[in-house]
C-alpha cells in the first residue's frame, strides 16, 4: 500500500477519536453537578489516553513483525 495513504488513514483514525466521551454512567452523574465541567474533560481525556496505549502498543509490534517478515522474504 502507499505510503501516504497510510498516513491517511492513520490521521483519520486519530482524528475521528478525538470527540468520543469514554465516561462510564457513574463518573458522568458525578460530574456533570459540577459547574465549570474542568475535572470532567480532564477525566475523559485521561481515560482516553488509557484506552489508545493499548492500540500503540499492539500496532507496534505488528509492524515490527511486518518489517520483520518483509526482510526476511528479501
Amino acid at each position: 500500500m502507499n505510503k501516504k495513504i497510510w498516513i491517511t488513514t492513520l490521521l483519520l483514525f486519530l482524528w475521528g477519536i478525538i470527540p468520543l466521551e469514554a465516561q462510564c454512567s457513574m463518573c458522568r452523574a458525578v460530574l456533570e453537578s459540577e459547574e465549570g465541567q474542568n475535572a470532567a474533560r480532564g477525566i475523559n481525556n485521561g481515560i482516553l489516553y488509557l484506552m489508545i496505549i493499548p492500540y500503540v502498543l499492539i500496532g507496534g509490534v505488528g509492524y515490527f513483525i511486518y518489517k520483520s517478515k518483509k526482510k526476511n522474504k528479501a
